[in-house]
C-alpha cells in the first residue's frame, strides 16, 4: 500500500468508529434493524478495502474494493435514513455523510486507478 492507500484505510477506520459511536444512542428496538444493519456496512466498507489489498491478483482486488464502495452507498444512506427517523442529530448526520463523501471519492479514484492498470 501507498501513503495514499493508508491515508483512505485510516479514514475508513474512523468512519466506521464513528458510525459505532453514534448509534449507541439509537433507539433499542432498532438494535436488530438499522443499528446491526449501518455498523455491518460501515464496517464491510474498511474490511473489503483491507482484504482487498490481500489478494495479488488486480481483478480479484478491484472486486473487493467494489464491494467496499457498496457497503459505503449503504451506509451513506442508512446515514439519511436515520436522519429522518430523527435517530440521529443534524450536526452527526452532517459530519457523517461529508465523511462519506469524501470516502466515495477517495475510494472512486483507487478503483478507476485500477481499472485503468488491469487494461494494459
Amino acid at each position: 500500500m501507498n501513503d495514499y492507500q493508508r491515508g483512505l484505510l485510516g479514514k475508513m477506520d474512523e468512519y466506521a468508529h464513528f458510525v459505532y459511536k453514534i448509534t449507541k444512542g439509537f433507539p433499542k428496538s432498532e438494535l436488530y434493524g438499522v443499528v446491526s444493519q449501518i455498523r455491518r456496512a460501515s464496517v464491510s466498507v474498511v474490511l473489503n478495502y483491507v482484504e482487498g489489498y490481500a489478494r495479488k491478483r488486480p481483478l480479484v482486488r478491484l472486486n473487493f474494493l467494489e464491494i467496499s464502495f457498496g457497503s459505503l452507498k449503504e451506509s451513506k444512506y442508512l446515514l439519511y435514513f436515520s436522519s429522518v427517523e430523527e435517530y440521529l442529530k443534524k450536526d452527526d448526520y452532517i459530519f457523517g455523510l461529508r465523511k462519506a463523501e469524501e470516502l466515495c471519492a477517495m475510494l472512486w479514484t483507487e478503483i478507476n486507478n485500477l481499472e485503468k492498470a488491469t487494461k494494459k
